[in-house]
């Protein structure tokens, strides 16, 4: 492709100039170029000049005229001339038939992305706790993590789907206390997530005035993880009727995980864990428990066993990061965990080095922030307690088909409901997803279901006009690409020739904001073509031809994009 191509041809240039004068060019030097900001700075640009400066030891512009001599743009066809503008880029103006022959390459430019990769990606996301409602905290890890997951398997990865599940603990114990002195086994089997958070909450409620309660509940805490036979038939009940309302709404989300693993299944390694770390001398008592001191990483330490001789969750996450490096060998394992885990995740990660688990495996803590209401306020119920992901999926729904019912009324409601789901769900994932991850996003659900400006809505809307286009038009002759000759077309495919990089970009920062701006960038050049530019009226068939080809690209490629936000494309809305 172009840019790839101008970046060989600066790639000799540099060369050259740097066995003449003795540079010390690291040997992963990236070549940055980019589509110039105006046209009269040409096509392309690149800042390589002022970067080099430092390492030259020399002006900008003096790098720049040397690149220049070293450039042999006689072997690049396309490129018409090469300028230098100050303080020190370089500027290329290309051939005006350079971008139409791009679209022949734009049509594999999606297989063009899969490589070969040896080892996996382990994503972790959403994390519910079993017995509790998934929340509107856990919307922002559920979407990320499922975009990073698609982003990594279009580059040609592997990438294993984890949820980790929160089953275990001294809440368990609490829930027990609940269920045998207040619960109903019909209530709890006619809603499950509901009732048994009911539970939960009046133990909280009664241990004010009993707080006998908190001892009763470490005890039967305490024969859990003994195995007694009554407390762990609950406690298989609690979690096998939780993952039922989880799937529903994962299904929903059009979301599915490789594993399906909780802390529990940690518990057996712990002890052997423990003693590896007392026989390595790595672990201390302090006032009776046990801690990981990580001070050679300006960390408090890490607890590792209380004095109560109970486990902890941060020792069932070094066990499962333990058993997940031995058995996958991952090329990095991403924890999708909100910002106020830092701490935690900075002191899994020392343990990490401190055990020399796999250096080869990148650990990495994918923070993200808060989702705020349309006052900027903590998004929460009058009473300030967190709304439940099924609340904000089931207004979702009820906005979206008033806003259908409005545009077809004349639909049927099974065809309104359909669409309402899909607009929804887009909706939810794209406002989450089109700022940058660790920002607070506003959740307005107006703004979200908007046709115009930034909304998942407005891509599906441009998706559908350019396939109308295609739909009602006939090709009879052969396209001549080259005459795809306006400054909006070559616009569009300059557009079009960055989606690789983009893709690349968003997986490699963790950034699916990259791709969401990116095409919402492409949807205002495509709408503003639909409105200037019209193709079924064009009398030169060759053309039409041509134009057809060109928007039919242009859609694989919104499409594509807009598939691995996990956004549904439609012909028709």
């Amino acid at each position: 492709m172009i840019k790839e191509q101008l970046e060989n041809l600066i790639k000799n240039a540099l060369k050259e100039a740097t066995q003449e004068k003795h540079w010390a060019i690291p040997k992963d030097f990236d070549i940055p170029i980019t589509i110039s900001p105006h046209k009269n700075f040409g096509d392309y640009s690149s800042t390589l000049p002022l970067i080099l400066s430092k390492i030259a030891k020399d002006s900008p512009m003096n790098i720049a005229q040397l690149l220049l001599t070293k450039i042999t743009k006689d072997k690049y066809q396309f490129v018409e001339k090469i300028e230098i503008a100050s303080p020190g880029y370089l500027n290329f103006f290309l051939q005006k038939n350079a971008f139409p022959q791009e679209i022949l390459v734009l049509k594999n430019i999606v297989s063009s992305l899969k490589t070969f990769h040896p080892r996996p990606i382990i994503v972790e996301y959403s994390s519910p706790n079993i017995a509790k409602p998934m929340h509107i905290g856990h919307l922002r890890s559920t979407i990320i993590g499922e975009t990073l997951a698609k982003l990594y398997e279009t580059l040609g990865y592997h990438v294993i789907r984890w949820n980790y599940l929160g089953d275990w603990g001294t809440q368990f114990g609490k829930l027990i206390v609940a269920y045998k002195l207040w619960g109903k086994q019909q209530e709890i089997q006619k809603n499950p997530i509901d009732n048994l958070l009911k539970l939960y909450q009046k133990f909280h409620q009664e241990l004010k005035q009993k707080p006998e309660l908190e001892k009763l509940a470490q005890e039967e805490f305490k024969k859990l993880e003994a195995g007694d036979k009554t407390n762990k038939r609950l406690w298989l009940w609690f979690k096998k009727e939780s993952l039922k309302e989880f799937l529903k709404i994962y299904n929903l989300l059009g979301i599915k995980f490789d594993i399906l693993k909780g802390e529990s299944d940690f518990e057996p390694d712990l002890l052997p864990l423990i003693e590896e770390l007392k026989k390595k001398k790595l672990i201390q008592e302090s006032q009776g428990a046990l801690i990981l001191p990580l001070d050679e990483f300006n960390l408090p330490p890490a607890l590792i066993q209380k004095t109560d001789k109970a486990s902890l969750y941060f020792t069932r996450d070094l066990a499962n990061l333990i058993y997940r490096i031995k058995k996958y060998h991952p090329e990095k394992i991403l924890y999708v965990v909100g910002n106020e885990q830092s701490l935690y995740f900075k002191q899994l990660f020392s343990a990490a080095q401190i055990l020399n688990l796999d250096p080869l495996t990148q650990l990495e803590h994918i923070k993200f922030g808060l989702i705020l209401d349309a006052h900027n306020k903590k998004f929460s119920t009058r009473e300030g307690e967190l709304i439940t992901l099924k609340e904000v999926i089931d207004t979702g729904l009820k906005n979206s088909l008033a806003i259908i019912r409005d545009k077809h009324p004349q639909w049927p409601l099974k065809k309104q409901k359909q669409l309402a789901q899909i607009i929804a769900l887009g909706a939810l994932k794209f406002n989450d997803l089109k700022s940058f991850r660790t920002q607070n996003i506003i959740f307005d659900w107006q703004q979200m279901l908007s046709f115009k400006g930034n909304s998942s809505v407005y891509l599906q809307y441009t998706y559908a006009r350019i396939n109308k286009i295609i739909s009602r038009a006939k090709i009879i002759q052969k396209p001549k690409i080259e005459l795809l000759n306006k400054e909006l077309e070559k616009n569009i495919i300059q557009n079009l020739l960055e989606f690789k990089d983009i893709v690349q970009k968003s997986a490699h920062d963790y950034a699916p904001h990259l791709l969401a701006n990116y095409l919402l960038s492409l949807a205002d050049l495509l709408n503003n073509y639909y409105e200037e530019v019209p193709v079924l009226k064009e009398l030169n068939i060759n053309r039409r031809a041509a134009q057809i080809v060109f928007l039919k690209t242009a859609a694989t490629i919104l499409k594509q994009g807009m598939e691995i936000l996990g956004i549904t494309p439609l012909k028709e809305i």
